[in-house]
C-alpha cells in the first residue's frame, strides 16, 4: 500500500507541475503590466504564481484530501484585486483536465479557497510547494520555476521541478528549452521535457569547475561567492540564473556549486522552506550534496523558513568539505 499511495504521489506532484507550467508559459506570453502586484514585503506576485498553486493545490485535495500543504502564496491579496483576480480563474478554468466537471463553473471563491489550501501546517508529512520560484525571472521572460516538494519526518522523499525556460543544453543558444526534474529518494534524478517524455537520468560531475549564483544581487552574498569560487579553483565566469533551476544544473553537472549566503544588509535572513525542498533532493539523488554555509542539514520543521540554518551549499559532492572549509576560514 506505501508503495502504491508514493507512485500516485510521485504521478500527480508531475501532471500537476507539467499543467502549472503551461499556464505560466501561457501567461508569460501574454502577459500585460496590470497582471502583477507587489506584497507587503517589496517582492512581486503574478497571475502565473495564483494560477500555478491554484492548479497544484487542487490536485494534491482531490488525490489526497488529507495532506498539507505549506505554500508561498494565500489570496489575501487576489481578494482585494477583482481585475487580478477574474484573470487568474480565467487561467485556470483553461488548465483545468477536460474531464473535470467543474471546468466551465469554476469560480473565483474556488480559486481562492485552492490557493489557500497552500495554507496548511508543517507535520510528519507535508507537501511543500513554491508556485514560481524566481517570479522576478520570470517577469524578464527569462529563468524560474515550480517546485513541489514531499516530505516525511523532516526529510524530503519527492521532489519535481519544472523550469519551462530552461535549455536542454545550457551553452547552446538554440538548444530546445522546457525541463522537468524528478527525483525520488533512494531511486535517482531524471530530466523530462515539458511534454513528460523521459530526456535522461543525471549525475552531477567533477568536470564542471563552474559556479552557480541567483541572478538578482540581492537574494546573496555575490562578493563573498566569487572569493570562494576562486579559492577552490573555479575561474569560469559564474552562472548566474533565477530560481531553484540552479540545482538543477547542479545536478545535470553543469555546475559544481550552488551557494547562497545571506546578503550582509540581511545577515539574518532566513531561507523558506519551498525555496530549497525539492531542489535539494534533486541534486543529492544526483550524487551531490546539499547542506547550510555551517554544514548542517537542512531543517524543514522549524517552521516556513529554516531559522536553524544559515545559507544554502549545494556541490557535486566531491567538492562539499572543501566548500565547506573556505567558508569556516572566512
Amino acid at each position: 500500500m506505501k508503495y502504491i499511495s508514493m507512485k500516485k504521489k510521485i504521478q500527480i506532484a508531475i501532471e500537476s507541475v507539467l499543467k502549472a507550467g503551461e499556464l505560466c508559459q501561457q501567461v508569460q506570453a501574454e502577459m500585460v503590466s496590470s497582471d502583477a502586484i507587489q506584497k507587503s514585503d517589496r517582492s512581486p506576485v503574478t497571475i502565473a504564481d495564483y494560477g500555478s498553486q491554484a492548479l497544484v493545490c487542487k490536485a494534491i485535495a482531490d488525490a489526497f484530501p488529507n495532506d498539507s500543504v505549506v505554500a508561498e502564496e494565500n489570496s489575501q491579496s487576489l481578494k482585494q484585486n477583482t481585475h487580478l483576480l477574474e484573470r487568474v480563474t480565467n487561467y485556470v478554468s483553461r488548465y483545468l483536465s477536460e474531464d473535470t466537471q467543474q471546468k466551465d463553473n469554476i469560480s473565483d471563491r474556488d480559486v481562492c479557497d485552492w490557493i489557500d489550501r497552500g495554507s496548511g501546517e508543517i507535520g510528519d508529512c507535508f507537501w511543500t510547494l513554491d508556485p514560481i520560484d524566481g517570479t522576478k525571472g520570470f517577469l524578464r521572460q527569462d529563468q524560474y520555476a515550480i517546485a513541489l516538494a514531499w516530505i516525511v519526518d523532516g526529510q524530503v522523499q519527492l521532489g519535481v521541478l519544472g523550469c519551462p525556460n530552461l535549455p536542454h543544453q545550457l551553452d547552446d543558444a538554440n538548444s530546445e528549452r522546457g525541463c522537468l526534474f524528478v527525483a525520488v529518494r533512494g531511486e535517482g534524478t531524471s530530466i523530462y521535457t515539458l511534454k513528460g517524455k523521459l530526456i535522461t537520468a543525471v549525475c552531477v560531475s567533477d568536470k564542471a569547475s563552474r559556479l552557480a549564483e541567483s541572478f538578482e544581487s540581492m537574494h546573496g552574498d555575490s562578493t563573498t561567492h566569487i572569493k570562494i569560487a576562486k579559492k577552490l579553483g573555479l575561474h569560469k565566469p559564474p552562472i548566474q540564473i533565477d530560481s531553484q533551476a540552479k540545482y538543477g544544473i547542479v545536478a545535470r553537472g553543469d555546475a559544481s556549486l550552488y551557494i547562497r549566503l545571506p546578503n550582509p544588509s540581511y545577515p539574518d535572513y532566513r531561507e523558506c522552506i519551498w525555496d530549497h525542498a525539492a531542489g535539494q533532493i534533486v541534486v543529492e539523488e544526483a550524487g551531490g550534496k546539499v547542506t547550510d554555509a555551517n554544514g548542517k542539514p537542512l531543517n524543514y520543521l522549524s517552521g516556513r523558513r529554516m531559522q536553524d540554518n544559515r545559507g544554502v551549499v549545494a556541490t557535486n559532492g566531491s567538492l562539499h568539505n572543501e566548500v565547506l572549509s573556505v567558508l569556516s576560514a572566512m
